[in-house]
């Protein structure tokens, strides 16, 4: 069939979990059918996105996102495809109606979708395919949950199924715990199940973004996340290429996306999460779509990830959207997999937050809280991190005071933090539970108030600008009133703050660029993509 006119259905709205990242990629959808000569039809309803503007596409239907309109556009247009792919959850959720009306679904088709979407059939998939899961389950009701928690052994992470942005997702640790989250109104995911997976604590979060035209597989990036699995992805700060990863560890990933990609029938893009736990690698989501990073790895690497998907999924071969937007030859085959040539400059990738704007809990877990995304560049990863922060306006300063305060289950592995800082020359804070562990340890530390303990307290010495840097970690048994207050205080005096153990351990090495390094250079990114 000769496709002459594509409908691109956009993302809607901005939100939390879907919003400018998808709107890139439906963007250059648009061009890229534009340079194969295909007339493109747009349907998207933000007056913030670019994808609205008068001049992106050859027609634009600024409307809600719904079927009832749908139908009147494809009606009326009658397009030879449509695409639901690169606007995040929300176009991907109605492939199944459109399909349905005798819309085109072009790419990886509606079948497919559903098939890793529902998390029973995926890990029946998983199963026969021989890709390793976390144990997993899904409960209809508060005792089928319990006895599958128990069966599968606490903690467990929790969450309602088909939901955008992990929302209502939560990490649990016992039997009350649980009970409690079953007893919540969750009216999130449409009574659909509960999902219920074993988590890996500690454990090493992978991104990868690929795409795949049934045939041949291009690997884009593989993202190694800063923070440890259980903090959404789209919170998580990212390395590209991967700074810790064994090359065994790169070549299995690279092997596993193969496989997935190819037995799924994946026709344009995916995205896997994996994570490495105990020296295992598991699959913890397959999302056959464009992911929130698409934008992040077609930057660092130079290659335009959308517009090849693009191509592929009006049914041309790999090898030809290649020839069309490889233009520095930077693309090779290596173990079987099509895949950039590898930069001398490492790239991070950290998320922006509406803590300030919105008020919102600035202590990251399952449920994703980010509004948009920065990139850090350089040749080291230090100070790519360091640009990161400064760039998402969470200053990492090189003297001063600093606070900590960690949770009891993360106190042993932040040892390495209160000694690196020692050695930069802070001086350090503690709240009494954090000081009297680090006593334990021989290591010295001024004690900090909580509040109701004395004065000045933490909220008093935040208002006086004190604290050059926060850095806290709490769990479910912290004190809900102090912990708020001191969150509350961090925000209004805008206090760098960072909430996770291999964020603080990533900090500390951009510290110690920053303190030996009196400047560093800004070079375009399109000098970067040239640093092979």
């Amino acid at each position: 069939m000769s496709i002459k006119k594509v409908l691109i259905i956009g993302g809607g709205p901005n939100r939390i979990g879907q919003g400018i990242e998808f709107d890139y990629c439906c963007v250059h959808a648009s061009f890229a059918l534009k340079d194969l000569g295909i007339k493109t039809i747009m349907h998207n309803c933000n007056p913030e996105t670019v994808s609205t503007d008068y001049d992106i596409s050859d027609t634009l239907y600024f409307e809600p996102i719904t079927m009832e309109y749908l139908r009147a556009i494809i009606d009326k247009e009658k397009p030879d495809g449509t695409i639901v792919h690169f606007g995040g959850q929300t176009p991907l959720k109605l492939a199944k109606s459109l399909s349905s009306i005798g819309a085109n679904i072009i790419g990886t088709s509606p079948k497919v979708i559903d098939l890793a979407e529902d998390r029973e059939k995926f890990s029946k998939f998983a199963l026969e395919n021989g890709f390793k899961q976390p144990e997993n389950g899904s409960a209809t009701s508060k005792e089928e949950a319990y006895d599958i928690a128990n069966k599968i052994t606490y903690p467990v992470l929790v969450r309602p199924s088909y939901v955008l942005g992990g929302r209502g997702m939560k990490i649990v640790y016992n039997k009350s715990e649980l009970k409690e989250y079953m007893n919540e109104a969750i009216n999130v995911s449409n009574n659909s199940p509960v999902l219920i997976d074993k988590f890996l604590n500690r454990a090493t979060e992978i991104d990868v973004d690929a795409l795949s035209d049934g045939e041949n597989v291009y690997i884009g990036g593989i993202m190694q996340h800063i923070e440890e699995a259980g903090i959404h992805s789209g919170d998580s700060a990212s390395s590209l290429p991967p700074v810790s990863l064994k090359l065994e560890w790169i070549e299995e990933i690279e092997k596993q996306t193969k496989e997935i990609a190819l037995k799924l029938n994946v026709i344009g893009l995916l995205n896997i999460q994996f994570v490495i736990h105990q020296n295992e690698i598991y699959v913890i989501e397959v999302n056959p779509r464009a992911s929130r990073s698409v934008p992040f790895v077609s930057k660092t690497t130079g290659i335009p990830l959308a517009k090849l998907a693009t191509v592929v999924m009006i049914g041309k071969s790999l090898q030809d959207a290649i020839k069309i937007y490889d233009k520095n030859n930077i693309i090779y085959i290596e173990n079987g997999v099509y895949k950039p040539k590898t930069k001398n400059h490492i790239a991070i990738k950290e998320s922006v937050f509406p803590f300030k704007t919105l008020g919102a809990d600035i202590n990251l877990g399952p449920e994703m809280k980010s509004t948009g995304e920065v990139m850090g560049i350089s040749d080291n990863f230090a100070l790519s991190y360091a640009k990161s922060q400064l760039a998402s306006k969470n200053n990492l300063p090189i003297n001063g005071q600093i606070l900590l305060s960690f949770a009891d289950i993360d106190k042993p592995h932040s040892l390495p933090i209160v000694q690196g800082l020692k050695e930069l020359n802070f001086e350090i804070f503690t709240t009494q539970g954090t000081n009297d562990f680090y006593k334990e340890n021989n290591i010295e530390t001024s004690l900090a108030f909580k509040l109701n303990e004395a004065r000045p307290n933490i909220v008093d010495m935040l208002t006086n600008n004190q604290f050059s840097l926060v850095m806290n970690t709490v769990d479910d048994a912290d004190s809900k009133t102090d912990s708020l207050k001191i969150k509350r205080a961090v925000i209004k005096h805008n206090v760098p703050y960072i909430t996770t153990i291999s964020a603080g351990l990533a900090s500390i090495e951009a510290i110690r660029y920053l303190k030996n390094n009196n400047s560093f250079d800004v070079r375009s990114i399109q000098e970067y993509e040239k640093d092979i």
